[in-house]
């Protein structure tokens, strides 16, 4: 590993607000705890992943690397993610960054007590912080820094790639992360699997990929036609028949790690998504040893990349 000494993260072309101010430049970003800027990656300090929750009543993953240690997602409570990231072995109060999807509440609903409660950066569209911001944050040296899909930028040693992907929510996104040659890309709350998405997925060392319903027991199940309709539809969310369509055909199956997430717990089963995954990794010739299902109400085990 090459360490350039430096204690600032660049985050390329943001958007910031900081109180009363806004830039539109590049800024430098200064409370990141590593005390170095670090090329390539550290096999004494491995990077960890663990999805916190995943699910209709709140979603975060929490990924640490030698310099940083990021939120994709604030959807649970306070008091809940402390728990969790306790629950892991890991400090409940760190966090230094949140990258925020959309604006939904199972997304976003944590993310005003974190700015309020923690110096942390949020990173969000422009069209998610319209949505999102129904009244002014409350900034406890936070920032809150707009992207934009398809524009890198980076936070201490790690490069994150928004992309665009169709949802019913203002400007949603997905992201890959990228530190010292691992990969780690989250697609959850897509409707369908559109070429240039599918592309952005290609080389994940850990892919956290929705498996939200299987299809009959959505058509028979509890739910109103016109929310099965909403979670059916192109701008909705991706069936278990969908997450296998995609192994079949685009899948490069390159992922050390597959984690299926999102899942209902009315219209789904993680043995059925499970299953009809396997089957699909196996009709590619793929191993189904790397699939696992996380769990709304329970951090996965890290994964120490």
């Amino acid at each position: 590993m090459i360490c350039v000494e430096s204690t600032i993260a660049i985050v390329r072309f943001a958007r910031t607000i900081e109180g009363d101010n806004v830039w539109s430049h590049d800024r430098d970003l200064k409370r990141f705890p590593c005390p170095v800027q670090c090329i390539g990656h550290s096999s004494s300090v491995p990077i960890t992943v663990s999805v916190l929750g995943s699910g209709s009543r709140g979603n975060a993953t929490f990924v640490r690397t030698e310099c940083v240690r990021l939120l994709i997602d604030a959807g649970l409570s306070r008091k809940e993610l402390a728990t969790r990231l306790q629950t892991i072995g890991e400090d409940p109060d760190g966090i230094d960054a949140v990258l925020i999807t959309h604006e939904h509440t199972d997304h976003a609903g944590g993310l005003n007590i974190l700015l309020k409660e923690l110096p942390v950066d949020a990173f969000l569209t422009a069209g998610t912080l319209a949505a999102v911001q129904t009244e002014p944050f409350e900034l406890n040296r936070s920032k809150v820094i707009t992207i934009e899909p398809g524009v890198a930028f980076k936070i201490g040693d790690v490069e994150i790639l928004p992309f665009k992907v169709p949802h019913d929510a203002a400007q949603p996104v997905a992201f890959s992360i990228n530190c010292g040659g691992m990969k780690i890309t989250q697609l959850t709350d897509i409707g369908y699997m559109p070429d240039d998405v599918a592309h952005q997925l290609r080389g994940s060392h850990v892919l956290i990929l929705e498996s939200n319903h299987d299809l009959e027991m959505l058509r028979v199940g509890p739910y109103p036609w016109n929310l099965k309709q909403r979670l059916m539809g192109r701008y909705g969310h991706l069936s278990n028949t969908a997450v296998s369509r995609f192994i079949r055909e685009k899948y490069d199956g390159k992922a050390e790690h597959v984690l299926l997430a999102h899942l209902s717990s009315k219209n789904n089963h993680p043995e059925i998504a499970i299953q009809e995954a396997k089957r699909a990794l196996r009709d590619r010739g793929f191993s189904p040893a790397t699939l696992a299902v996380t769990s709304q109400d329970e951090p996965t085990v890290p994964l120490r990349l």
